[in-house]
C-alpha cells in the first residue's frame, strides 16, 4: 500500500470517465493509453457497514489495471494511518483488498474512501460506516476529551445496561417458569433430561400446553427468522469452552442478535474475549471461554425482540478422584472407562473430540447407584474407535485415549482391557461415599446444635437451670425443666403439647458465661415408614451416647416386648420392629431417651393379595371345545374399595350376551359362553386398589377342527404312470395335532369322487400310481384332528402320461485333465421336465470330427462329476451332457471348450514390452508380447486377462472374464480422468502366471493438448433484439477436460446467464435479454498445459423509436436544411444514427440524401424551383430502421419573367485559389468493433486533389476504407474499428497553386 495523494500529478491533463460499476469515479492522466495499459478500476467496490460499537468492521475491493495499481484508503473527517486501529491488506487468493478496524468506536462512524493509482490515471469510490450503540459504551468522545465545565454533554453519558423482561416469579405449587422457557427451546429427545434436572419426573401432562408455547414461539419467531434448526443446549467441551449453538437463517441480516444472562445483556466480542459469537454460514456458535462457577446462569439468545434460544448453565463443584485412563484393545472387544467422582452426580458428558456420546448400540454409559463411579463402554472396537475420549463432569474434565489393536489370534467378543482396577474404584468410591456421608452428619449435628443454641436461654420459676428454650413447659419435683430436641426429620411434625409450649419467664437475673450440659442428643431421628400387611416394619434411631436407655411410645402408650413388637437397642442405636403388620399397627410412634425425643408415622398399607395355591389354579389353561363355556374363579383381598378388570389379549371385556362378570369382595367370576376358535388367547385379571395392583394370567384354549390345507399345491412329478404332489399343512391345527389328510381324486369329464387313501398328518405329500396316461386328475385334500375334518384344498387339473422331457444342464466344466483322463463336473438342468432325472448321457467329441459318441456305455449317470478315461494324450475333445427323466433323454448342453488330454501344465511367465498404445477419457488401450516358455519352469501361455485397479481402491477388478488370445486389448468404461493401475497375466491350463503392470499409474484422458477453438468463423459481435434469446456455442479443444470459465466486461456472468459445458464445447444461454445484457463476453479455457481466450461482444437492443418533428429552413437558394428531435433510444444506444430520404414531384421515388448521421440537422442541396419536395428522416441502429419522421412538403415557386438578354461587357477574371480546409479533421475516440466516420470541407481553384494517410501511409488505394469527395466535404469511413486503427490521420490537398494538410488522432477504446 502506498500513500500517493489523490490529486493528479502535475503536469498531466485529467480527463475524467465512469468505470462499469456504478459509484467509481475514473481520472485519466494522459490523453492516449499506450497499447497493453489501462486506467485503473475498482471491479467490486466495498459495501456501506452498519456494525455495533465493539465490534470489527471489515471493507473489501477487488482492483484492476495495468500496470498494477496501488491501492491506499481514506476517509472525510480524518485519517487511517494508525496501524493498532487501521489494518490493511491483501488476500492473495480472493485478490482483495482489506481494510479493517478492529474496534468500532462512535467517533469512526464516517464515509470511506479507496483510491486506486497507477501512473496513467487513478479510480476512487467510497463506502459508509454507520456504527450503532449496544448499550454498555459510551457514545461520543470520552470524559478525559470533554471540557469539565460542559455538564450537559457529561449527563448524556450515563451507561444504561440493556435488560431482557425478566421471567415471572415461581410460585408456590406452580411449574418454575424457566423450565418452561428451557422445553420451548429443546428439542423433544432432551425433555426427559431437562425436567429431572427440575425435579419433574413426569412431564406427559405437559405436552398439551407445551405444543401451545412452541407454536406462538415459532409465530413470533417467524417475524424474525427463516429457518431456525438443531437448537444445541449448553455443554461443556473438552478444550474448556462452554458451548451451545443453533442453525438460523434471519430474514434481514442485519437484524441484532443479543445474548443476554439472567436478563442482562451480555456484550459479544471476538473469539478470543470471554464470551464470543462465532458465524459460519448459518450456524451460530455462542462459547464461554474458561467457565467459572460465576458463568451460571439463564442464558437467551434473542433477534430483535424474538426469543430462538434458553438454556440453564449450572456448575456444580465438583471433582474427579481417580480419572479415566488409557485402554489398549484388540478388534471386536469392549473397551470400558472408569471414573469417581468427589460427590453424586446424575449423570456427566462424555465426548470423543468435539462430538458428545449418547448411551446406545455402540456406546453403554451406565451410573452407581451412588452416583459416584460413571462407566462407559464402547462396544464391539473398530480401528475406527481409536482416539482420545473425555469425560467432563460440571466444567472439568478427564482424558484417556483408546487403541484398538488387530487381534493375531483372530478371536472377537472379549471384554475390554482397563488399566485401573474395578475393585480400587470401588473401594475408593465406598471410602468417598462414607467422608461424604459423616460429612453430612457432623453438618447436620452441628445444625441442631446451633438450631438448640438459637431457641432462646431461658429459666422456669421453679428451677435454676438455664433452659435449652425448647421444653414442654413444666418442672419435676426438684424443680428442674426438661428439654426435648426433636431430630431435623421431626422439625414439622409437633403433637398437642408441643403446639402449646410456651416460653417460660424468668424470675431471677442470668448468670453469665454459665456453661451447659447438653446431655445426649439425636444423631439421626426416626422417619415415617410405609409397610404392608403381613410384612415385617422396623423403624429406628440413632443417639450420641452408647449407653444411653430408652422408651418406645405408640400414640403416647408404652411400648413393652408384650405389645408384639420387638426392642432391640445395638449401642446407640435403637430400633422397633413388627414382623406382620396389621391395620391397627398404623400409629405414631415415639422414641424417649433423657428427656430427648423423636417422633414418626408408620402408614400400613393392604394392596391387592391372590392366595398362592389359587393363583396356580388360574394359570393353568382352560380347555375346552367350540361351543362350550369356560370359566375362571379368582379370590383376593386387600384393601377396599377394590377395582377388578378383566382382559383378553389385552383388550378389556366388558358384560355382554356372552361375558359374565360377576364380582365380591373377595372374589372375582368370570364365564365366557359359546366359545369359538377365534376367541383362543390370553385371560388376565387386574386387581386395583389405593395401595397398589397386582394381577394374574390365564389361557383359553378352543379346541375345534383344522383349517384347511395351504396352497399352493406343488407337482413334484407328472409321470406316465404316476402323479406326485405336495401341500402345506392348515394354517390353524384347531387347537390339536393333526392325525391324517384325506386325499380324493376326481377324472376330468367324471362327476364321481372317489377317496383314495388317509396319510399320516406328519408328512403333507402323496404318490397316485393309478393313473392311465393321458388323463387328466383334480385332487380334494382335507385335514383331520380329534375334533373333526376340514374344508377341502382343491387342486388345478394335473396331466399324467405326457411326454415331458427335461432341459439341458449347464455346459460342462473341466475340472482337471490328464494324459489319460479328464474330470468333468456339470450342474442339473432347470427343467425337469415335470418328473425326476434318473441320470444323465455324457458325450464326447475328438476335436477334427463330426462325431459325438456316448462316453458311459454302461448306463446313465447318476451323479454330476465324470471321469472320462478313454482319451488319448495329446488330442482334443468337447463334451456336452443331457438329462433323463422318466420320459427320456432331454436336448443336450452347450459343449465345453476343447481340452486337451495330457498332464497340468506349469503357469506361464510375465508377459513382455507392456506398453500403452491409445487413450482417452473412457477407454485405452494396451500391447504386449508373449511370454517366453523356459522348459520345467514356465509352459506357454493359452491366454491373458487384463485387470485394473482405481488408485483408491485396494482390490482389482478383472476386465475380461474369458481369456483373450490376442496380445492387445482395450479397456472399456472408464471414468473420466480417474487413474487406475494396470497389468496383464498371462494364463493356460495350468494357472495364472506373475502379473506385470506399469511402473506408474495411467490416468484416462487423451494426451494432453493445449486449449485451442476449432471454428475460424466464430462471430466476435452478436446484435439481438431484446427479449429474445442469445445463444453462444463455443466449440474448442482441449486435454484433459478444461476449466472454463466466463466473464462479461472482467467480471463473472449474472446469476440469470446459463452456462452449458461439455467436453468438446461450451454454450452461454440468455433466456430473455434484456439492454443491460449488452456487453464484452470473454471465454477462457484453461488445463494443465495451457490457456486460450475469446471474445464475443453483444448488444441487446430494440427497434428504434423514430425522431421527433422534422423542421425545414431555407436560407440559400438550391439548398434546406433539416433538423429534427432526437429519438428517445439515443441515450440509451450510442450506436443510434439517422438516415434522410428525400422524394420530388418530378421522379415520385424516394431517395437516401445522407446517411450515418449523428447530428440532428442535414442541408440538402440540388433543391430545384418549382418542384415540391418532401423529406423523411429514419432513427437507424443495428436492429434496422424506424419508423420515419416526415417532414412538411417544400416547394419553391419558379418566377416567369420576360426574357431579355444583356449582353455585360466582357471582363477578364481569375477565380483560381490556393487549397484551404473550410472544416479540418477532429480528434475521435470509437470503440473497438464500431465504424468510425471522419470529414473534413476543403475548397480550391482548380479542384484540389485530396490524399488520405494513416501513419504517412496512403490509404487512396485500400478498398478496407471507404473515401468520398462530395462538393468539397471529403469523408472517410471505417466499417469496423479495431486496435490496428489507431494512430494519427491526415488529410492532404493540393493543386498547382499550393498543398495545405489537416490531421487528427484516433483512439480506439476497448
Amino acid at each position: 500500500m502506498t500513500s500517493k495523494s489523490s490529486q493528479k500529478p502535475k503536469g498531466l491533463m485529467a480527463i475524467r470517465k465512469r468505470s462499469r460499476v456504478p459509484g467509481v469515479m475514473i481520472t485519466q492522466y494522459v490523453e492516449k493509453l499506450p497499447v497493453g495499459t489501462s486506467t485503473p478500476d475498482i471491479t467490486r467496490k466495498p459495501i456501506a457497514v452498519t456494525i455495533q460499537e465493539g465490534k470489527k468492521a471489515v471493507f473489501k475491493a477487488i482492483v484492476i489495471g495495468e500496470p498494477v495499481p496501488n491501492v491506499r484508503w481514506g476517509r472525510n473527517k480524518g485519517k487511517v494511518d494508525d496501524p493498532e486501529i487501521y489494518q490493511t491488506s491483501f488476500d492473495e487468493n480472493a485478490q482483495e483488498h482489506i481494510l479493517e478496524i478492529v474496534s468500532v468506536k462512535q467517533d469512526q462512524a464516517d464515509t470511506y474512501k479507496c483510491f486506486v493509482t497507477n501512473e496513467y490515471g487513478q479510480a476512487v469510490c467510497t463506502a459508509a460506516l454507520n456504527v450503532i450503540g449496544d448499550g454498555f459504551k459510551k457514545k461520543g468522545q470520552t470524559a478525559t476529551e470533554q471540557s469539565p465545565l460542559d455538564f450537559r454533554s457529561m449527563l448524556k453519558k450515563t451507561v444504561v445496561v440493556k435488560r431482557k423482561k425478566q421471567l415471572p416469579l415461581r410460585k408456590e405449587g406452580e411449574i418454575d417458569p424457566k423450565l418452561w422457557e428451557l422445553l420451548v427451546s429443546a428439542p423433544r429427545k432432551d425433555y426427559e433430561k431437562i425436567c429431572f434436572e427440575y425435579g419433574v419426573t413426569d412431564f406427559r401432562w405437559m405436552l398439551k400446553r407445551l405444543n401451545q408455547m412452541k407454536k406462538e414461539r415459532k409465530d413470533e419467531q417467524a417475524k424474525v427468522v427463516e429457518n431456525l434448526e438443531n437448537v444445541k443446549q449448553i455443554e461443556v467441551k473438552h478444550d474448556g469452552r462452554a458451548e451451545f449453538s443453533l442453525d438460523m437463517t434471519l430474514s434481514d441480516p442485519n437484524s441484532a442478535v443479543n445474548l443476554y444472562k439472567d436478563g442482562i445483556i451480555v456484550p459479544l466480542d471476538d473469539e478470543n474475549s470471554r464470551h464470543s459469537l462465532k458465524q459460519t454460514g448459518t450456524k451460530y456458535v455462542f462459547s464461554i471461554k474458561d467457565p467459572q462457577p460465576e458463568d451460571a446462569g439463564f442464558y437467551q439468545v434473542d433477534v430483535e425482540e424474538a426469543n430462538v434460544l434458553t438454556t440453564d448453565f449450572q456448575v456444580t463443584a465438583v471433582d474427579f478422584i481417580a480419572k479415566i485412563k488409557d485402554v489398549k484393545a484388540f478388534e471386536s472387544e469392549d473397551a470400558v472407562f472408569k471414573c469417581v467422582l468427589s460427590k453424586p452426580f446424575n449423570r456427566i458428558t462424555w465426548a470423543k473430540q468435539d462430538v458428545s456420546l449418547e448411551h446406545g448400540d455402540k456406546y453403554e454409559i451406565t451410573v452407581s447407584e451412588d452416583k459416584l463411579i460413571h462407566t462407559m463402554r464402547v462396544k464391539d472396537c473398530k480401528m475406527a474407535d481409536n482416539g482420545a475420549y473425555y469425560a467432563i463432569a460440571g466444567i472439568t474434565s478427564s482424558s484417556a485415549s483408546l487403541t484398538v489393536e488387530d487381534d493375531p489370534n483372530g478371536r472377537s467378543g472379549r471384554k475390554g482391557i482397563q488399566t485401573g482396577d474395578d475393585d480400587d474404584l470401588t473401594k475408593l468410591a465406598l471410602k468417598q461415599q462414607a467422608k461424604l456421608q459423616k460429612e453430612k452428619e457432623d453438618s447436620e449435628a452441628a445444625r441442631r446444635a446451633q438450631t438448640t443454641t438459637d431457641g432462646g436461654n431461658g429459666r422456669d420459676g421453679s428451677g435454676g437451670r438455664i433452659g435449652d428454650g425448647i421444653g414442654d413447659g413444666s418442672g419435676d419435683e426438684n424443680g428442674k425443666n426438661i428439654n426435648l430436641l426433636k431430630s431435623e426429620d421431626d422439625e414439622n411434625k409437633k403433637d398437642d403439647a408441643d403446639d402449646k409450649t410456651k416460653k417460660r419467664l424468668t424470675t431471677g437475673s442470668l448468670v453469665p458465661d454459665t456453661v451447659t450440659d447438653r446431655g445426649v442428643q439425636f444423631v439421626s431421628g426416626l422417619s415415617d415408614t410405609v409397610a404392608n400387611t403381613g410384612e415385617r416394619a422396623e423403624m429406628s434411631c440413632k443417639l450420641s451416647s452408647d449407653t444411653s436407655e430408652g422408651r418406645w411410645y405408640k400414640n403416647g402408650k408404652l411400648l413393652t416386648d408384650e405389645d408384639g413388637v420387638t426392642i432391640i437397642k445395638d449401642g446407640a442405636v435403637h430400633r422397633l420392629i413388627i414382623d406382620c403388620c396389621k391395620k391397627e399397627d398404623a400409629a405414631v410412634y415415639r422414641f424417649e431417651a433423657e428427656g430427648r425425643k423423636s417422633e414418626a408415622t408408620l402408614n400400613i398399607q393392604d394392596p391387592p393379595k391372590i392366595d398362592t395355591e389359587a393363583l396356580g389354579k388360574f394359570t393353568k389353561p382352560v380347555i375346552i371345545k367350540a361351543g362350550e363355556n369356560a370359566e375362571w374363579k379368582l379370590p383376593f383381598s386387600g384393601g377396599a374399595p377394590m377395582n377388578i378388570q378383566w382382559f383378553k389379549d389385552d383388550d378389556e371385556l366388558l358384560p355382554a350376551l356372552n361375558v359374565k362378570i360377576q364380582t365380591s369382595d373377595t372374589e372375582s367370576h368370570l364365564r365366557l359362553t359359546k366359545c369359538q376358535r377365534k376367541d383362543s388367547g390370553e385371560v388376565k385379571i387386574k386387581i386395583k386398589n389405593e395401595f397398589g395392583t397386582t394381577e394374574a394370567i390365564s389361557k383359553l384354549i378352543v379346541l375345534d377342527k383344522p383349517t384347511p390345507p395351504q396352497g399352493p399345491v406343488e407337482i413334484l412329478e407328472s409321470a406316465i404312470t404316476s402323479i406326485e404332489f405336495k401341500w402345506k399343512p392348515p394354517k390353524d391345527s384347531g387347537g390339536c395335532p393333526i392325525t391324517n389328510y384325506v386325499i380324493e381324486r376326481q377324472q376330468l369329464g367324471r362327476n364321481k369322487w372317489s377317496n383314495l387313501s388317509d396319510i399320516p398328518g406328519s408328512n403333507p405329500i402323496y404318490k397316485d400310481s393309478d393313473v392311465e396316461p393321458g388323463r387328466r386328475y383334480c385332487y380334494r385334500i382335507r385335514a383331520r384332528n380329534t375334533e373333526g375334518i376340514s374344508a377341502y384344498l382343491q387342486t388345478e387339473d394335473i396331466a399324467a402320461g405326457v411326454l415331458r422331457y427335461p432341459g439341458p444342464p449347464t455346459t460342462p466344466k473341466v475340472v482337471s485333465a490328464f494324459k489319460d483322463s479328464i474330470n468333468l463336473a456339470w450342474s442339473p438342468p432347470c427343467d425337469t421336465g415335470g418328473s425326476k432325472i434318473v441320470g444323465y448321457n455324457l458325450e464326447k467329441n475328438k476335436k477334427g470330427t463330426n462325431y459325438w459318441s456316448l462316453v458311459n456305455q454302461g448306463g446313465p449317470i447318476t451323479d454330476t462329476k465324470y471321469a472320462v478315461n478313454d482319451v488319448f494324450e495329446g488330442a482334443a475333445y468337447a463334451f456336452r451332457v443331457s438329462a433323463i427323466n422318466l420320459s427320456g433323454a432331454g436336448n443336450p448342453s452347450i459343449p465345453c471348450e476343447p481340452v486337451i488330454a495330457r498332464d497340468p501344465m506349469k503357469p506361464p511367465g510375465k508377459v513382455m514390452d507392456l506398453k500403452l498404445t491409445s487413450s482417452d477419457y473412457t477407454t485405452f488401450s494396451l500391447a504386449w508380447t508373449k511370454p517366453k516358455e523356459i522348459k520345467g519352469e514356465e509352459d506357454e501361455a493359452q491366454g491373458y486377462y487384463v485387470e485394473i485397479r482405481p488408485i483408491e481402491n485396494l482390490e482389482w477388478a478383472r476386465c475380461n472374464a474369458i481369456p483373450i488370445t490376442l496380445t492387445s486389448f482395450t479397456v472399456l468404461g472408464l471414468k473420466t480422468m480417474a487413474t487406475y493401475w494396470v497389468r496383464v497375466i498371462a494364463t493356460n491350463y495350468g494357472g495364472d502366471g506373475e502379473p506385470q503392470g506399469f511402473d506408474n499409474y495411467i490416468i484416462a484422458m487423451p494426451p494432453p493438448v493445449k486449449p485451442k477453438f476449432k471454428d475460424r468463423n466464430m462471430k466476435t459481435f452478436v446484435v439481438e433484439k431484446s427479449g429474445n434469446t442469445v445463444r453462444l456455442n463455443i466449440n474448442f479443444e482441449a486435454s484433459p477436460l478444461p476449466d472454463i470459465y466466463w466473464l462479461k466486461d472482467g467480471i463473472p456472468v449474472p446469476k440469470h446467464v446459463t452456462i452449458t459445458n461439455s467436453d468438446k464445447g461450451s454454450q452461454l444461454l440468455i433466456p430473455t435479454s434484456e439492454r443491460s445484457d449488452s456487453g464484452i463476453y470473454t471465454i477462457t479455457v484453461k488445463n494443465m498445459v495451457g490457456q486460450e481466450s475469446f471474445n464475443v461482444e453483444i448488444r441487446v437492443t430494440d427497434d428504434p423509436k423514430p425522431p421527433g418533428p422534422v423542421e425545414l429552413d431555407h436560407n440559400i437558394t438550391g439548398t434546406v436544411t433539416l433538423s429534427w428531435t432526437p429519438s428517445p433510444d439515443e441515450k440509451r444506444d450510442d450506436r443510434l444514427h439517422y438516415m434522410v430520404s428525400k422524394r420530388d414531384s418530378f421522379k415520385r421515388t424516394w431517395r437516401t440524401v445522407a446517411d450515418n448521421l449523428f447530428n440532428h440537422k442535414f442541408t440538402v442541396v440540388n433543391i430545384l424551383p418549382g418542384r415540391e419536395y418532401n423529406f423523411r428522416v429514419f432513427a437507424k441502429n443495428d436492429m434496422g430502421l424506424s419508423p420515419p419522421s416526415k417532414s412538411p412538403m417544400f416547394e419553391t415557386k419558379k418566377e416567369k419573367e420576360k426574357f431579355t438578354v444583356n449582353m455585360p461587357e466582357t471582363k477578364s477574371l481569375d477565380f483560381q485559389s490556393p487549397p484551404t480546409f473550410t472544416v479540418p479533421l477532429k480528434r475521435r475516440t470509437s470503440p473497438q468493433g464500431y465504424e468510425c466516420y471522419m470529414s473534413c470541407a476543403v475548397k480550391g481553384d482548380p479542384t484540389p486533389r485530396v490524399t488520405w494517410y494513416h501513419d504517412n501511409v496512403s490509404l487512396n488505394t485500400n478498398t478496407n476504407y471507404l473515401i468520398t469527395n462530395v462538393f468539397g466535404v471529403c469523408s472517410m469511413l471505417i466499417l469496423r474499428v479495431g486496435p490496428k486503427d489507431n494512430g494519427e490521420y491526415k488529410v492532404v490537398i493540393q493543386n498547382k497553386l499550393g498543398t495545405a494538410e489537416s490531421s487528427m488522432t484516433l483512439n480506439v477504446r476497448e
